[in-house]
């Protein structure tokens, strides 16, 4: 199951730290056509907003995952769960957002099929 979460993470992490203007491939290649999303303002978003998203990001803001777990939903599916935190949030700030995503098993690839992030106050 270790290994198994450390993938996960490493492929949560290849989402947000990829420079999509230069390698979009990567969004089809982790991104199911069915993906969706919940934000940290609670407005559900379609794939293709989170392309968008994805495409305009700051690729100069880093982020970091801590309390990084996953648990199995069935054989080919698990759902992440962790706290997201970006490298220029102040101490005041890093409690960051808690996130879990559901990803699920394609043969040998996994992709991720739901998104929520959740606001700490």
């Amino acid at each position: 199951m270790e290994k198994l979460a450390a993938q996960i993470k490493a492929l949560e992490l290849k989402l947000l730290h990829t420079d999509m203007r230069t390698h979009p491939e990567v969004i089809d290649e982790l991104l199911d056509n069915t993906f969706e999303e919940i934000g940290n303002n609670g407005q559900v978003n379609s794939r293709d907003q989170a392309v968008n998203w994805l495409l305009n990001k700051d690729n100069a803001l880093s982020w970091s995952l801590e309390d990084f777990r996953i648990k199995p939903l069935s054989t080919d599916t698990v759902i992440a769960i962790y706290r997201a935190i970006k490298s220029n949030q102040t101490k005041a700030t890093r409690g960051g957002s808690i996130r879990c995503s559901i990803w699920r098993r394609y043969g040998d690839q996994w992709k991720m099929v739901f998104h929520q992030a959740t606001q700490r106050v």
